[in-house]
């Protein structure tokens, strides 16, 4: 049996959720183009596209915004939970108590048929930005900001952050920032999530695996260690010094580099990148874009390294005023829909997960009398 460290390239799924074409520069979604669905599509719209395989009219969409808008409220208990938490506690981790909680208030639970799963599905998208914002804020000993009812689904999850209305541009950027994020074929938190969906394990256990798969610095993450650099250095001569220090120190930096983007430009940063030039218009600001922008140039010349998704979400977050811890939850909440699309796939066309290992141990040892 061949063994190959960290599975690189090795097929773990038959799927028809996504999957990245690579030589073409295409994230492929149900068929799709991610780029133009978030170029032409709402969040929403993809979501649904994901768990029905379709896309919907636009009676359909409005009825399921409508849908999700309805699941927002949260359990009295959650916000109990969240303000006794002890104030270390890190937002992933209130994201993934929140989660395990939900669990306990779900009359489906033990039901693993495709229309109990969607339910769920419904259900947590309509609930995750409130657990992450709430969570945040009880945490930070800050009010809870109550949804908008008149805001969409994009516009009340950036409000109930940052208890400002955004503009129709913030709208959108933040919008396509989560469809950017939104799904992503098999990364780490997406195996884990089938592996533990593959035990016949539910939903809610699924995603809790994966929020803390993507806890990790090396799978989530890179957007906050990509602002925390950024606001290190300040200037764009400063950054440039800096990304320069680390390659001589051999040191990795955020942000670049992708297991199966390694010669070209992850497409999703392209999209991201043109969110931060519109942004910069708009108030007149090019600072962030101009230092990112400068560490992009060096990292090509120097590595031959191209930005990832996270290299320029990180700035856009910035400029529309989110915390800095809140990128990875962020991250987590709009890739809900594609996990729960892999987890319904996974239980209607299940096998349980078990591999071999290659074993490098010792042999034949003798137990002493």
């Amino acid at each position: 049996m061949e063994f190959r460290p960290g599975l690189e390239n090795v097929v773990a799924a038959e799927t028809t959720i996504s999957f990245l074409d690579v030589e073409n520069e295409e994230i492929v979604i149900r068929g799709y183009d991610l780029i133009e669905l978030a170029e032409t599509k709402s969040y929403v719209e993809v979501a649904f596209l994901l768990l029905e395989g379709k896309l919907q009219s636009e009676q359909e969409r409005a009825r399921f915004e409508n849908e999700l808008l309805a699941k927002r409220e949260l359990p009295d208990v959650l916000y109990d939970v969240f303000s006794k938490l002890p104030k270390t506690t890190h937002p992933m981790d209130a994201l993934r108590t929140g989660i395990s909680i939900l669990a306990g208030f779900d009359p489906l639970i033990d039901d693993r048929s495709e229309q109990a799963n969607k339910t769920k599905s419904i259900n947590l998208l309509g609930q995750m930005p409130s657990i992450l914002a709430s969570s945040y804020h009880l945490l930070n000993q800050q009010e809870v900001i109550p949804p908008d009812e008149n805001l969409s689904y994009s516009a009340n999850f950036l409000y109930m952050i940052t208890g400002k209305k955004p503009t129709e541009l913030e709208t959108k950027i933040f919008d396509r920032s989560l469809i950017a994020y939104i799904e992503h074929e098999m990364p780490n938190s997406t195996f884990a999530a089938r592996v533990i969906s593959s035990t016949h394990a539910d939903l809610y256990g699924a995603l809790a695996g994966a929020v803390s798969s993507l806890k990790g610095h090396l799978h989530g993450g890179a957007n906050e260690a990509v602002m925390y650099l950024i606001e290190e250095a300040g200037t764009k001569e400063n950054f440039e010094r800096l990304i320069k220090q680390k390659l001589a120190n051999k040191e990795r930096i955020m942000g670049f580099g992708h297991r199966v983007y390694m010669k070209k430009m992850d497409p999703r940063a392209l999209l991201m990148k043109k969110a931060l030039q519109q942004l910069s218009e708009q108030r007149g600001d090019f600072r962030l874009l101009e230092i990112c922008e400068a560490g992009e140039t060096i990292m090509r010349e120097e590595k031959g390294l191209y930005p990832n998704l996270d290299y320029y979400a990180a700035p856009v977050y910035y400029m529309l005023g989110i915390p800095i811890d809140l990128y990875t939850p962020i991250f987590f909440s709009a890739r809900t829909a594609g996990l729960c699309a892999h987890v319904i796939e996974q239980h209607n066309n299940n096998r349980l997960f078990r591999p071999r290992v290659k074993y490098t141990g010792k042999r034949s040892l003798k137990v002493q009398q």
